[in-house]
């Protein structure tokens, strides 16, 4: 097995937009002056933004002029090489890094209000006194409720480095009240939830690829195995990707000493292979992998891996076809950019990248477009791709990881009431309500057969049609009702019982019943036949 090269072991993920610029010009009137424009030693850009700061007719911010022609310059190689700024370049290596400085809360904005949802324990904000359900109006001296700010201006207020000291004020059954809070170091955790679904199969759901992901999971996966785990449903749905080593530590613990994990090539990077070193724990558990169109990129590798060594079976949609590995190269500015300087492939010898384009960005609207979603023969397949895992079964590239077993998304469920409901976000302020009416029941729970009783008896039904009629308007036709409630309950549940003690936990178990991916891998093997 070949050790890691610390300059390739970062594959940044997402869909990033470059900045596009828009260039006009006129003839001169000044005789015409030539220069040396030797394309291969970039000449000719570094004279262009020599000549606009030395004739141009304004004055001229070089800092922002340099930064879009970066931008530009990188836009032109591929949708994953970026140019990013001090500000983002932090705000992205933080949310990898495992931890942030800043108060310690989780809060949403679902009525142009920031509610907190719980604050983390041990937290500034905990031993400050914050408590679930406050809604923070103001930042310092700073409103922020009411008034329509961004959440991610609203991050920005209450981060800060460590030691320092910020003023929160909240509205607590109809009273303001200020907190003085010093901001701390605060860890930030990948795995949402992991808990037995029976007695032999766990669950583990994972968002991202930080720092500490490989930890998180094993802990968990212990956890799980003292329970008497089996069989695990590995949920990446959604999970954007993050560091490479992350993702090759979690296959390296599910597959035999030799297997290959992945390999990476690229024009100045030879080829190097990621192999197991059999010395995983989980190598005798069986393992099905959920995932779907936001599944990218770290994501990928694990599930190409699993998949092209037959170790267990892909359960889910089409992944998002991430396939090119970005190399950190940071200035003494604060500012860095993201080069693509590889190629990641699957054992299969498969590159999971899509081909990309002009219409890149908008290839997962093109999906629901074209019906990919809901049925599986309108999947992009390149059958002229064709590769073979070491069972000898066909995989296809062209871009993503194509599931053993197909699940569409189940439209039938969304009733007009359903829908209008979602347009208005009623099931997320009604939760808010439950928590101001039982927050003394709810924060005591902490078991989830005693949540489930609890829910069950404050009639939830009941109490979200009359709040959906008196706050929002809405009211099932006939026979509406009885179509929604199946799939509205667990959703009210998860969310109300999002509040207890379990948090995420309660959160994917009552969603359990109604996810059709869970209930396909519970239903099909995860061993491969």
């Amino acid at each position: 097995m070949k050790r890691f090269d610390n300059n390739i072991t970062v594959a940044l993920l997402g869909v990033v937009l470059g900045v596009l610029v828009t260039m006009v010009s006129y003839k001169a009137l000044e005789p015409k002056r030539k220069f040396d424009g030797d394309y291969n030693r970039w000449r000719k850009l570094n004279l262009i933004l020599q000549e606009v700061g030395n004739n141009y007719v304004d004055t001229i911010d070089m800092e922002a002029l340099t930064d879009a022609a970066v931008a530009a310059a990188l836009a032109e190689l591929d949708p994953h090489s970026v140019y990013l700024p001090p500000v983002e370049l932090t705000e992205s290596e933080t949310e990898l890094s495992g931890n942030f400085e800043g108060i310690g809360i989780t809060f949403n904005v679902p009525n142009d209000t920031a509610i907190v949802i719980s604050p983390v324990q041990g937290g500034p904000s905990e031993k400050a006194g914050l408590l679930q359900g406050d809604r923070i109006v103001r930042v310092n001296e700073v409103d922020i409720a009411g008034v329509k700010m961004p959440q991610d201006s609203m991050i920005r207020l209450m981060k800060g480095p460590k030691g320092s000291k910020v003023k929160i004020t909240v509205n607590r059954d109809g009273d303001l009240i200020p907190f003085d809070i010093v901001r701390d170091k605060i860890p930030v955790h990948c795995v949402d939830a992991a808990f037995m679904i029976d007695d032999t199969t766990g669950y583990i759901k994972l968002s991202k690829f930080t720092r500490t992901t490989y930890k998180e999971f094993t802990e968990a996966a212990d956890k799980l195995l003292g329970m008497g785990m089996k069989r695990l449903i590995f949920d990446l749905r959604d999970n954007t990707g993050g560091y490479f080593d992350q993702s090759w530590k979690l296959a390296n613990e599910f597959l035999q000493r030799g297997d290959e994990v992945v390999y990476m090539e690229g024009r100045r990077r030879p080829r190097q292979d990621f192999d197991a070193d059999g010395r995983g724990r989980l190598k005798d558990v069986q393992i099905s992998v959920l995932i779907d169109e936001g599944t990218a990129s770290s994501s990928e590798i694990f599930s190409g891996a699993i998949q092209d060594n037959d170790r267990g079976v892909i359960v889910g949609r089409r992944s998002f076809g991430k396939g090119l590995v970005q190399e950190p190269i940071n200035f003494t500015d604060g500012s860095g950019i993201r080069l693509t300087v590889s190629r990641f492939y699957t054992p299969s010898g498969r590159c999971i990248q899509k081909p990309y384009g002009d219409d890149y960005n908008y290839d997962i609207y093109e999906r629901y477009a074209h019906g990919e979603m809901t049925s599986a023969d309108s999947m992009k397949v390149d059958t002229t791709a064709v590769f073979y895992t070491v069972r000898g079964r066909r995989v296809y590239g062209g871009g993503g990881i194509i599931p053993d077993v197909f699940v569409p998304l189940d439209t039938t469920k969304a009733t007009t009431f359903y829908v209008n409901c979602n347009r208005k976000a009623t099931q997320m302020r009604f939760a808010q309500a439950m928590l101001d009416k039982y927050r003394g029941s709810l924060s005591g729970i902490d078991d989830f057969g005693e949540l489930d009783r609890f829910l069950d008896g404050i009639d939830l039904g009941s109490q979200f049609l009359g709040y959906a009629a008196r706050v929002d308007g809405l009211k099932p036709k006939d026979g509406e009702w009885a179509e929604t409630e199946p799939y509205l309950i667990p959703q009210l549940k998860a969310l109300v019982g999002r509040f207890s003690k379990l948090e995420d936990e309660a959160f994917y178990r009552f969603y359990l019943p109604i996810d059709d991916t869970i209930q396909a891998a519970l239903k099909n093997p995860s061993v491969v036949q």
